[in-house]
């Protein structure tokens, strides 16, 4: 094979792995918010569990099934903290925002877990608004470009990042500063907690 050939084989790959990647970063979006959705079910189904040990588990496998779902979420979408991958892929526009929103969530678990109702309930809005921002543009801009009609290709000037490089790359940038300061915060939070020692209830 000559050196283009070999080139143009590992580019194939590369778009071929990334749409991949977009198109199950919209089947985990819906997942992982319907598993958030899903918690009031989950808490009302511990009561039918005649042993301790059986609810136990339904509550550890829930929370882990859907912790890890998140995180694996925030991982995919790292593809949108990359300006040659944001300005050379057809990829929703907002995707990096979206990504933010799900850092967002992971934060606020670990300053404030899953005890007190009204930041639960924040957790929630932050992944319906990252939903809304990957899933919209996806469908509404990605999937219509093979369309070739010229409201199709209107929407895909707005919602694609490959047709519209300049904001693309704006809200790229954007993202990644603002998962940074998030990342900072997390940093800190954790250096301030392991400063303190453990505390009471935890050396009992």
């Amino acid at each position: 094979m000559t050196p283009d050939q070999v080139g143009g084989l590992f580019d194939a790959g590369e778009s071929f792995i990334e749409g991949t990647i977009a198109a199950v970063l919209v089947v985990l979006w819906v997942v992982v918010v319907s598993l958030f959705i899903a918690r009031p079910y989950m808490v009302a189904n511990l009561n039918k569990f005649t042993l301790r040990l059986g609810a136990d588990l339904w509550w550890i496998i829930y929370v882990a099934i859907r912790d890890l779902l998140l995180v694996n979420l925030f991982l995919g979408s790292f593809i949108f903290f990359y300006p040659d991958v944001v300005s050379g892929k057809d990829l929703p526009i907002t995707g990096g925002l979206a990504a933010a929103c799900a850092f967002a969530v992971m934060l606020i678990k670990l300053i404030k877990g899953d005890h007190e109702v009204n930041w639960f309930r924040a957790q929630v809005v932050l992944l319906g608004l990252g939903a809304t921002l990957y899933i919209l543009p996806y469908l509404l801009g990605v999937q219509v470009t093979t369309i070739g009609t010229d409201q199709s290709n209107q929407l895909a000037s707005v919602l694609v990042s490959s047709q519209n490089v300049d904001v693309a790359l704006g809200l790229c940038y954007l993202s990644a500063a603002l998962v940074g300061i998030m990342a900072l915060v997390a940093v800190v939070y954790n250096f301030r907690q392991a400063s303190k020692g453990p505390s009471k209830e935890q050396t009992r």
